[in-house]
């Protein structure tokens, strides 16, 4: 019940309100939100679909230089926080960037001279989230087309058609569920992005909620804000379920036969090598590289006290979150499994939708009541004791730590689902013959068993929990900074060369789960199984 309670809470705040803020929002700021959210989402999604889809089908049918290389690389701009690409992209590219000086001084040309497109905009802003949100689609496509029998796709060919014409009418048909579900993740993902917008001065939803809240202290204002973003982001999640629910039932046939690859040589080679190739050097090398050379021109080392401090607050709320967060999956998902009533159920659908709910919104809908409750403690204390007791709830990282558990269990839940899929009830049976209660069942068999499947669901959340950022910003407790927090003060500042060190350590870690899910999609990528079982268990947040 705890992941519905920012959901409850916030419609609750926003409900409560009168019409005068309503009235506000609306003749100020919430139609110029509502638009920009909308002109990016559209972007956003054209973009993914093209880039994720084209790869995924390049990749899986055709065979051209250093096809096997891209079938890795071209997961790993996911390991990039978006907001991180910005940072790099904002140096690179903007005026005093090295890019522009460079062409001044080799043309002699002043700024009113030349056009140049402008990164920090809403085109900037799509941009940096397309070249890290196209793996989502490019990983589900790539599973969907690895899934489909070959001989529909032979029998298109033979009655005729070429393989671009067998890709649109065969291919692409089947595996329209799965590249569905890739874009609407990525929506989520869009929708929920802050760091990004709030660098690039692109004023969305997101943006909204966090200067609602502190810059003009209007708490009613945010809950309502909260509460338009939240309307989208479970609209998004209710199309997510129905495109999963058509990927299951409509799996494209078994394959009996072996997909014979398309050579692709001369032009079409390269043509192909480069569609690859682009996404992987936009989306990973060139920021890579850009944030090195910052770094060094910074001066800044990783050793002194106060980036070890940041270290250490990351480290230190990752690491707990990670530990409540898989034992909180544990516990939902065995009693679903022993258990399988409409209460586990339900308690397994109310944890898995945490994964759709913004970290600004979670934030807004705890901050709400538990400030409430913390501002009610310090009445009574005040009335009847004659002390203050401050802040309970709202001024530590208890509260942190559940916006952290509510936003990341169901990825922890479905790597526990990926683990217990593969024990047969047979073994529960054994167990429970041999005397074993429930409990020690899981201590004693299930545990074991689910090793390695609980590894990787702590390494994910570990991961998101440290690339985090909306919630973080909200909720941390004063003077506790983490890497991801640090990172946008100081880009905040303009400090860009400063930003990236602290960029480059969350990206180092941001590489983990990447190189996890590309060693998973080697090792099983042609029995994957569908969409939020297997592939979907390895997708960190963006």
């Amino acid at each position: 019940m705890i992941c519905l309670a920012p959901i409850a809470a916030v419609a609750l705040a926003a409900l409560s309100g009168n019409l005068d803020t309503w009235n506000s929002l609306m003749a100020t700021v919430l139609p110029r939100y509502a638009l920009t959210t909308l002109q990016l989402v559209i972007i956003v999604g054209i973009g993914t679909a093209l880039i994720g889809t084209s790869t995924a089908w390049l990749v899986t049918t055709c065979a051209f230089p250093f096809r096997r290389t891209f079938e890795i690389t071209l997961a790993l701009p996911l390991a990039f926080p978006a907001y991180v690409l910005a940072y790099a992209y904002t140096d690179l590219l903007d005026f005093p960037g090295p890019l522009q000086t460079w062409l001044r001084s080799l043309t002699g040309w002043g700024p009113q001279d030349y056009w140049f497109p402008e990164v920090r905009s809403l085109g900037g802003a799509a941009a940096m989230l397309i070249c890290v949100l196209y793996p989502y689609v490019y990983l589900l496509a790539r599973a969907a087309f690895i899934r489909q029998s070959p001989t529909a796709y032979f029998a298109a060919r033979t009655l005729g058609h070429t393989p671009w014409q067998a890709f649109i009418r065969v291919s692409m048909p089947m595996a329209r569920p799965a590249i569905a579900g890739g874009v609407i993740l990525a929506l989520m993902e869009t929708i929920a992005d802050f760091g990004t917008v709030a660098h690039f001065g692109v004023q969305t939803f997101a943006t909204g909620i966090y200067s609602a809240w502190f810059s003009m202290g209007d708490r009613m204002a945010a809950s309502q804000l909260a509460m338009c973003l939240l309307t989208v982001a479970l609209v998004f999640a209710l199309l997510e379920r129905a495109q999963r629910g058509l990927a299951r039932r409509h799996p494209a046939g078994s394959r009996n036969e072996t997909m014979v690859r398309h050579t692709l040589g001369g032009w079409r080679g390269a043509a192909a090598f480069l569609a690859c190739a682009l996404p992987v050097a936009v989306g990973f090398v060139v920021p890579l590289i850009v944030l090195m050379h910052m770094a060094i021109v910074s001066g800044k080392s990783p050793f002194t006290a106060r980036y070890l401090d940041y270290v250490a607050n990351s480290l230190t709320l990752a690491s707990i979150a990670g530990v409540i967060t898989v034992a909180a999956a544990i516990a939902v998902g065995f009693c679903a499994r022993i258990a399988p009533s409409r209460a586990a159920r339900f308690a397994a659908a109310s944890a898995g939708i945490g994964y759709a709910i913004p970290g600004g919104v979670i934030a807004v809908g705890l901050l709400v009541p538990f400030a409430a409750l913390d501002n009610a403690i310090d009445a009574w204390a005040r009335g009847h004791l004659g002390l203050s007791t401050g802040l309970f709830f709202t001024g530590s990282i208890g509260l942190l730590i559940v916006a952290y558990a509510v936003r990341f269990i169901a990825s922890a839940l479905g790597a526990f689902d990926t683990g217990i899929s593969g024990i047969k009830p047979n073994i529960d049976a054994a167990a429970r013959t041999l005397g074993r209660s429930s409990g020690r069942m899981l201590i004693e068999v299930h545990l074991p068993l689910l090793r390695p499947s609980l590894l990787t669901a702590l390494l994910i959340v570990f991961v998101d929990v440290m690339k985090e950022l909306p919630a973080t910003l909200i909720m941390r407790p004063f003077n506790f900074d983490t890497l991801a927090v640090q990172a946008y003060r100081l880009a905040s500042d303009e400090r860009l060369n400063e930003a990236a060190l602290p960029s480059l350590m969350i990206l180092a870690f941001g590489l983990l789960p990447v190189v996890l899910l590309c060693h998973t999609i080697g090792r099983s990528g042609r029995a994957a199984t569908p969409l939020r079982t297997r592939s979907m268990a390895y997708l960190p947040s963006a």
